[in-house]
Order: C-alpha cells, then structure tokens, then sequence
C-alpha cells in the first residue's frame, strides 16, 4: 500500500512536471536527437527528451539490429549517438564508428596499448568507459594513459599525448570530457598510490591547457599554489612518499552556465590513514567532489564526503547538475551517490551542503551533520582495533555504473548495491606487493538476505527518500537510462534488458541479451524514429565471486544491441550461465604445500585482478582452474612471464622468476583439485584482496 500511495502521489507530480515539460519549445531538440556526451549532455543526468518509446509503445520494443564485437570482453563504455552515427570504445579502448540505422561498422581504431606501454596493463582490468565527441573529433583514453584525437569521419588519429608518467602506477579507463574547445582526462591508480590529477588539453592541438592535482605534493610542489597549500595542512607526516590517491577515473561534469567543472576524487592509496598521515588531519582532497574554472583549472571549491577515508570509498560516480525545488525554490545543484551509501545534494554555486541521506544499509555513519557537512561517524571504522565490519563494502552502495534523472518525474534512479566489508590488519608477515592492499586484508561479507543483491532504486532528491525500488537478484548491474517517455531502462547481470514505469517501477518490458550487462543504454533519433542502445559485455572479475553470475570467459559474444518500435531482428542462440567448475588435474603432479602457500600470495598480488581472487573471477578473464593452458608450467611461462598473449591483452610479469612462476602454477593446481573435491579447500591468503 505505501508503494502504491508513494506512485500515486509521484504520478501527480509527473503530470504536472509533464504539462510545465511540453510546453512551446519543449520538443525534441538537436540534444535530444543525438546522445552528445557520456550521459546525454552537460548536465550528465542521463535523460533523454523522446518519447516514441513510452509507457504504451513499450511492449512494441524489438531488436533491430546487433553487431558482434570479436575480441572484446567487458563492455562499460556508454556510446554516443551523433547524426546517424554510434561512437563507442572497446575493453582496451578501441573505437567503434557503427550506422545508427543499419549497425554496419563504418570503422575501428585500435590504440594498440600493448605495443605502447605494456606494463600498464597489469595494473587493472582492460576496461573503458566511452568517448566523447566535439567538433568533428571523437576522444579516447587509453588504458596506458594516453589521451588520442580522432577524426569522427575516418576513424584517422589526429594527435596522441601521454597523460600519465610511463613509469607511474597511474592508468585511464574513463570517458574524456569534451568542453569549450577542450578536452578533460583524469586516470586512476590510487590503489597503488598514484597521485590524482585532472589535465585539460586544447581539443584542436592537444597542447596542455591546464592541470588540478586533487592530492597535495612534496612541499616544494606545492609552494606557492593555494590549493595544495590548503590541502597539505590536512595531512602529515613524508605522505608524498607513502602515497596519496585522489585519482579521477570517472565522474567528470561541465556546467556552461557558470563555466566550471565538477570532478569526483577517488579513494586513498594507501588505505589505513594510519600508515600514510600518522598525525591525523582530513586528507583533502580524497573522496570530494571539486568544483573548478573551466578555463583556467582554478580551484573555486571542495565538498569532501569521507574525511580521512580508510575503506576504498570513492567519490567517483557520475554527477549529476539539475535544478529542482527546494523549499519552494528553484537550486541550481549537484546530486551524486557515492560509495559510501548516502546521497548529497549539493549547492551548485558554493559546495554547500543540502541535505545527505542513507539509501540503504549503511553502518560507518549514524547521519551527515548539516551544519558542518561532516559525518557523525561510528566508533572503530578505521579498525582501530585490527579489524573492522560495516555497510557498505568498499563496492559501494553505487558504483560507476550511471545513475539518471528524471526531471518530469523529479527522480533519480540509482543501480543500487548491498554488501558489507571486513577490514583487517595484516600481520607484518603477510605477503603481498600491492600497495593498498599492504596494510589490510578485505573480504565481503553477508549477513541479510539482501546483501549480495543488487536494485532499482529511485530516490526523491527534495525529500531525501526512496519512492520505489525493484529488488533484483543480482548485484553487479547496468547503469540507467531514463526518458521522457516515462521509462527507466536497466541491463542486469543475468544478461536482461528492462524497461520500466518511471513513475511506479512496474516492469513493461524485458529481453534477453544472451549476457549480463554493465553499461548504460542510451536513446537516440535517427530517420525521424528513436531507438535504444546498449552494449553486452558483462565482466568484473577482479571481485571474484560476488560478481559470478555463470558467464564463462570467451562463451558468449559480446555486441551492441539496438532496439526499435516493431524491429524484426533476432539473436542467435547463446550458451546460458554456468555456475559448474569443469576443473583440470594432472593426477600424476605431486603439490609441494609450501609452494602452493606461496603460489597463493604471487597469485593474489599479481593475477587476482583479472582471474579472480582464490581463482574465482566472474568470466572477465579465464577460470585456470579450467584452462588447458594451465596444466602446463611452460605454457604460464610463456603467457605470463614471456608475454605470448600480449597483443590479446594478457600482460606479462616479466620479473617473475621461473621458481616464483612455478609456485603460481601449483597454486592453480591446487585450487583445481579443490574444485573437484580431491583436496580440501585451503584459502592459504589467495581469496582476500
């Protein structure tokens, strides 16, 4: 009853918002014709202004065209539609140029990472968010931290720049921000301890405009620029040395009404404040969004949402600028939900504080003070005592993945997540060569029916409260697209495409993908008739077994999907999920359990990433337990160490030993054998991060 009351309540606010929508002038525009940037616009709400789709003509949506990605494995990029053409980027940053209408590939570009910079590529899964577009050109960032111009006709580079040190942990998986005749690049590698920083390039050129370091440097560095100044009183101790973090991979936002950015700073490296700021202090400008001048790179102002965070927690997904009634009035604002599991609405012009709710499960905080913006927060959260357990995990209750906004129904439709996390102190004789994972040891823990589960969520921003959710039985889902058809469409990880009531959350409409999916969709005209777009790529394996849902490495295809009213297009049949582990074993191999021990940590800190911690990924990359190649110590020499597979993007650790490689492979054994029930299961430190 108090959903249907909530809907009912919403249902009259949407017509009202409807009849103030379409008034003269309303319809849809060059903006809503095309999908121009990462979440339809400036404003980055995912919205879209068309409404040929809608609450009625739902049940008529059908496939009209799809097109295979060979070579591809996760998919998170959101595409961009621009007059007639879908632009999109691949696992490790190729660009796709498809036919909106037809889905013929009109041209590809491979930035070829493997052969730039080969060692950036241990560091994270090859993973890439999108492009962005401006003047004729389409942007990409690629995984080794270039940043590359394109000719939206041919597919023709235009101009190449490193964005990142060759010799730095820093990497770029994000989509490019395209404004005024620039274009905004951030990276990631807080989890190594890489120092975050935004650079603007002139988007004809790609001459340096400007750089904003979101962590401060060594006192030297830092002299004489007030924001480093400001933000080097709030730690201590040598931290430039220890590291820092604060990388932006992710949300970026443009607001040409005031000409200024907004950027979302990632979680600290390493991450016990402990060990990288022993006198305390806040650690600015970790977990904040950052507001600067759009031409000059100027800090104007920061909101920080986890003072000297200590868990992962990030405020790094999108941001979302609208404006909506508050007290009665129209604010210019910015809405994002972090990790952390609140959602703030912030004021636009100066950072002030609004109003921050949970939208779930959250246990580090009781509330966030609005007099002084900072969390009250729980006691031991920074394992004070060597071990701490709290909601959310360091997942999040929101990710990456893009959450929308509707403004006829004034809500904000998040992918929402529910998972706690353990925190521990490692002992000093624990062994691993990641740098945030030094200090601390993490695992996921369940203790609701809920947890491990993932859903819709829409949120009234003005009243701080969920006005309805669908529960879903998966975790890691898609992001959302919402329309001014009254709908809400979201991808799941057990490979369905659905659309929704905006307004009331009933499922109108679903279709099978054949693979789960991560990425948004997006709606686009073309011929005079909308469509709607997605990429299928499922993936996240570094997580391991909260993300397995049965999609087996290289089983399915990967594709873009393109949706019209009346299409008559159809899939080909597609292998199902698989939760079964078809292990491998070499009976005559005797296993050295000193070796297998020790095959665990190489493994956990150089190969987890990608295959999974305790060999259990999510299908990103192969099971070894599996793999043919893996009952062979020369064939992982030769992939792992030689680099046989580089050009397929499996890296090479070249500084590992034969002996060490070895230690690797009998682990693999190992947990082969444990699969088939032949041994009994030993963690032995290789399924924690």
């Amino acid at each position: 009853m108090r959903r249907r009351l909530l809907a009912l309540i919403g249902a009259a606010q949407y017509v009202l918002a409807l009849a103030a929508f379409a008034g003269p002038g309303n319809g849809p525009t060059a903006a809503a014709v095309n999908w121009s940037a990462h979440d339809g616009d400036e404003n980055e709400n995912g919205f879209s202004k068309l409404d040929a789709i809608n609450t009625d003509s739902v049940k008529r949506l059908a496939l009209a065209w799809s097109l295979d990605l060979d070579g591809e494995h996760m998919l998170e990029a959101t595409p961009l539609a621009i007059d007639g053409v879908l632009y999109f980027s691949g696992s490790h940053a190729a660009v796709y140029a498809v036919d909106a209408i037809s889905g013929k590939l009109l041209w590809r570009y491979d930035p070829e990472d493997w052969k730039h910079n080969a060692r950036k590529l241990r560091l994270t899964l090859a993973a890439n968010r999108g492009v962005a577009y401006a003047d004729g050109r389409i942007f990409v960032g690629t995984l080794d931290g270039r940043l590359i111009a394109l000719d939206a006709k041919s597919g023709k580079e235009l101009w190449s720049v490193e964005t990142v040190p060759r010799d730095s942990p820093h990497t770029s998986t994000g989509a490019p921000l395209a404004f005024k005749g620039k274009v905004l690049i951030g990276n990631g590698g807080a989890d190594y301890g890489g120092r975050g920083y935004v650079t603007a390039y002139e988007a004809a050129t790609g001459r340096q405009a400007w750089r904003f370091y979101t962590a401060p440097g060594s006192p030297d560095e830092n002299k004489g620029d007030p924001a480093m100044e400001r933000a080097a009183a709030t730690w201590s101790g040598e931290y430039w040395k220890t590291g820092t973090g604060g990388t932006v991979w992710n949300g970026m936002t443009f607001d040409p009404t005031m000409s200024r950015i907004y950027i979302g700073t990632g979680n600290s490296g390493p991450y016990d404040p402990a060990v990288r700021s022993p006198g305390g202090g806040d650690n600015l400008y970790l977990a904040s969004i950052v507001a600067l001048d759009a031409d000059s790179g100027k800090y104007l102002w920061h909101y920080q949402v986890n003072p000297r965070e200590a868990w992962d927690y990030k405020a790094t997904a999108n941001i979302i600028a609208a404006t909506i009634r508050i007290d009665g009035k129209p604010r210019r604002v910015l809405m994002q939900a972090p990790t952390n599991g609140f959602f703030y609405v912030l004021d636009r012009e100066t950072g002030k504080l609004l109003s921050a709710e949970k939208t779930g499960k959250v246990t580090w905080a009781r509330r966030i003070d609005l007099r002084t913006g900072r969390p009250a927060e729980e006691a031991n959260i920074r394992y004070e005592t060597g071990e701490t357990v709290m909601w959310p995990s360091s997942l999040g209750t929101h990710n990456w993945q893009d959450m929308s906004f509707n403004p006829q129904t004034g809500l904000v439709y998040i992918p929402y997540m529910q998972l706690g996390s353990r925190l521990t102190k490692r002992k000093a004789s624990d062994e691993t060569s990641s740098s945030a994972f030094a200090q601390l040891s993490l695992s996921f823990v369940k203790a609701d029916p809920e947890d491990g589960k993932g859903a819709l969520l829409a949120w009234d921003p003005v009243r701080q409260m969920a006005r309805w959710r669908v529960q879903l039985d998966t975790f890691w889902n898609g992001g959302t697209l919402t329309t001014a058809g009254n709908l809400v469409f979201q991808g799941t990880a057990d490979g369905y495409l659905s659309a929704y009531n905006a307004t009331t959350g009933d499922q109108l409409w679903r279709f099978n993908a054949g693979l789960g999916i991560i990425a948004a969709p997006i709606t686009y005209l073309a011929a005079g008739k909308q469509y709607v777009s997605v990429l299928v790529g499922y993936g996240g394996a570094g997580w391991g077994e909260i993300l397995n849902v049965g999609w087996k490495f290289g089983a399915q295809s990967r594709r873009i999907l393109t949706f019209i009213l009346d299409g008559d297009a159809r899939l080909p049949p597609t292998p199902p999920p698989d939760l079964s582990v078809k292990a491998l074993d070499n009976p005559s191999l005797q296993l050295n359990e000193h070796d297998v021990k020790a095959g665990a940590f190489l493994y956990l800190a150089n190969c987890a990433g990608c295959h999974g911690p305790g060999l259990k990924g999510a299908g990103t990359a192969p099971d070894l337990r599996e793999s043919t190649l893996a009952l062979n110590v020369d064939g992982i020499w030769s992939v792992a160490h030689d680099g046989s597979l580089l050009p397929v993007g499996m890296p090479k650790f070249d500084a590992l030993t034969r002996n060490e490689i070895s230690q690797i492979y009998l682990y693999i054994r190992a947990g082969a054998r444990e699969a088939l029930g032949l041994r009994k299961a030993d963690d032995a430190g290789g399924g924690k991060l």
